[in-house]
């Protein structure tokens, strides 16, 4: 419940603010509250969690690029037949987002200062640092330079675009509500996370598992509401969503937990192993060449499942 109603009341504010700041509500909104249950975790479960950021990262980043995108582009070509997008916005999300990720979740591994999958303190503050910038530069494009970019394409706007915004009043009831309702969520998978990791190791299965389970539950109203948004030809906000979110995750999340790591001293574990880098430089390359065109079918869509899929078996069998 505390999910559908965190995708109803940040469609309110979506409607109210435009686009694509309210995309962007959503996903910092989503991003700061995780950040936050991480941290906590980082900073409660001590030497143990210096790999939970790198977890939970990679797996809300891979969530994202290979379920969501997957699932709404499935969905939409399966109801539409064909759907298109702005290409240009597209372009400066998956640009912004290799980036980011290649700096701060493969090339730990290959550093000589300190034995990887670890950054020095000075080359940690440094990515911390690029991470912000990159993500910086991101929104003052999205929200202000070329925010046409991130529009919807014309003739792909539906009734609802059409409808009358909501009052200020109303926006700000659901902005609280909204925060509220992500709140209960990221709170309930912390609850969860005890009796996820007694399920995880009664059937045998590897630690990761746990990160994928909270990030899936953590992610589930952006999902939601980016599924929505294709099942109305909407794609372009879908898309913003998904994309909008994993650059949130990376581009917020590695810094916070970068200062908590100087702060406390706890070693920070950044580099992802050899399979992973397998996976997600695949998902990475498949997210860009079926977003390439400007329009998908249910082959892109169907394509990332299984990539997803195959995560998903090697997480659980490694």
């Amino acid at each position: 419940m505390g999910v559908l109603a965190g995708v109803h009341h940040a469609e309110v504010v979506a409607h109210r603010v435009g686009e694509p700041f309210g995309t962007l509500v959503l996903a910092v909104s989503v991003t700061v509250i995780e950040v936050a249950l991480i941290v906590s975790l980082m900073v409660a479960g001590g030497v143990e969690s210096s790999g939970l950021a790198r977890d939970t990262v990679f797996a809300a980043v891979m969530i994202i690029l290979n379920a969501i995108i997957g699932l709404s582009l499935l969905v939409g070509g399966a109801r539409f037949g064909e759907q298109s997008f702005g290409m240009r916005g597209v372009a400066a999300s998956l640009t912004t987002l290799m980036a980011i990720s290649v700096l701060t979740l493969i090339l730990p591994n290959y550093t000589v200062t300190v034995s990887g999958p670890y950054y020095s303190k000075f080359q940690l503050i440094f990515i911390a640092i690029v991470s912000i910038v990159l993500y910086g530069t991101f929104v003052l494009v999205q929200a202000v330079r070329h925010r046409d970019y991130f529009l919807p394409k014309e003739g792909c706007d539906n009734e609802e675009s059409h409808a009358t915004p909501p009052s200020t009043k109303i926006a700000f009831i659901s902005s609280g509500l909204l925060i509220a309702c992500l709140g209960a969520v990221v709170l309930l998978a912390k609850a969860l996370a005890p009796s996820i990791e007694a399920g995880v190791d009664a059937i045998g299965a590897p630690k990761s598992l746990v990160g994928v389970i909270i990030a899936g539950v953590v992610l589930l109203p952006e999902g939601l509401a980016a599924l929505r948004a294709a099942r109305a030809n909407r794609l372009q906000t879908s898309l913003n969503l998904a994309l909008g979110s994993a650059l949130a995750t990376i581009g917020l999340t590695i810094p916070a937990v970068a200062i908590v790591s100087l702060i406390t001293g706890l070693t920070l574990t950044l580099g992802i192993d050899v399979k992973s880098t397998v996976l997600f430089l695949l998902s990475l390359f498949v997210t860009v060449l079926s977003l390439s065109t400007g329009r998908t079918t249910i082959l892109q869509g169907t394509v990332l499942l299984v990539v997803f899929a195959v995560y998903l078996l090697l997480t659980i069998v490694p």
